[in-house]
């Protein structure tokens, strides 16, 4: 298998020169570059990622923390993190734990080249500090100074909500998420917005966890507000009030609209029920190319990135 000598001598270069051709460091001249690639296309030669990313001060490894593996919505996160890293010839590790945990961050940054972060509850000022360690990019949440990029979700659970109210849900029950959640805080801001505008009675139950198990919970207290239509949090809380509510003999949409992602809405095949379409792997990809550009030295911290979220049916 041809090596970075066999690739200098065919380009009639240094090993050193050839080196710096094939890493884009951008210090050789642009014929000089044309020639050291034509060459290592020739031999098919394939640098070893490891090596290159250790000559430039790099493990080559990415680490995407999450708090938990219990929540689905990180799933896709991901997946498509882990795609656009193998594109960036960098190593996706997925680590699992809380920010607070002692030692754990700190542990971590001495391993890797930079964060995903995952928090949706830790405080801003544990966030900011675990990112200053490492070029990080935050996750579905936004902190002043931090790359960051969001689902725009509250965008999104305003238009339902208006949706609904036009559609003569004059009594919304807005399902929250957890305690701490900056998502549930933006997403409850606009829901209670666009009820106000719309001038429809807003009854806001939670926080719970995004769990089906705390949509099962629920379900009592929704039917008690006589809403008409509910928006949940997240998917989890959705399908177990779904579940609660037809072994009550509840009929959806009917009876009571309760609106959760298309897919879920598809494989029941209820009809005339409105949706929120999060594309998770987007979000992941996304987050993973602002880290990169980060790490290539082609942006500086502190954008922050909206994905917009559509509303379908």
């Amino acid at each position: 298998m041809p090596d970075l000598s066999d690739v200098a001598a065919v380009a009639g270069v240094s090993k050193a020169t050839a080196s710096r051709a094939l890493n884009g460091s951008g210090l050789v001249a642009a014929e000089t570059a044309v020639r050291v690639v034509a060459a290592a296309a020739r031999l098919g030669y394939v640098p070893n990622r490891a090596a290159r990313e250790l000559a430039r001060g790099r493990t080559g490894i990415i680490a995407i923390v999450v708090p938990t593996l219990d929540n689905a919505f990180f799933t896709p996160i991901v997946a498509g993190a882990q795609a656009r890293a193998e594109e960036a010839g960098l190593q996706l590790t997925v680590a699992v734990h809380a920010l607070g945990s002692t030692g754990a961050a700190e542990r971590l940054a001495r391993q890797v080249d930079g964060f995903l972060l995952v928090a949706p509850r830790d405080s801003d000022t544990l966030v900011a500090a675990t990112g200053s360690t490492k070029p990080s990019v935050l996750v579905d949440r936004e902190i002043d100074g931090m790359t960051s990029v969001v689902a725009d979700t509250a965008t999104a659970f305003g238009t339902l909500t208006s949706r609904l109210a036009a559609e003569g849900h004059d009594r919304v029950v807005y399902v929250g998420g957890p305690a701490g959640s900056w998502q549930d805080r933006q997403r409850t801001a606009a829901v209670r917005d666009a009820a106000d505008r719309a001038g429809a009675q807003l009854t806001v139950l939670g926080p719970l966890p995004a769990t089906f198990a705390a949509g099962v919970e629920v379900t009592p207290a929704v039917l008690e507000t006589g809403a008409t239509a509910v928006v949940p949090y997240a998917t989890s809380i959705g399908l177990g009030l779904l579940l609660a509510l037809r072994s009550r003999g509840v009929e959806v949409p009917r009876d009571l609209v309760v609106s959760t992602e298309p897919a879920v809405i598809e494989a029941l095949g209820i009809e005339h029920t409105p949706a929120v379409d999060v594309d998770g792997e987007e979000l992941g990809r996304t987050a993973m190319d602002l880290l990169v550009q980060l790490l290539d030295g082609q942006d500086e911290a502190g954008r922050q990135v909206r994905l917009p979220v559509p509303v379908r049916g």
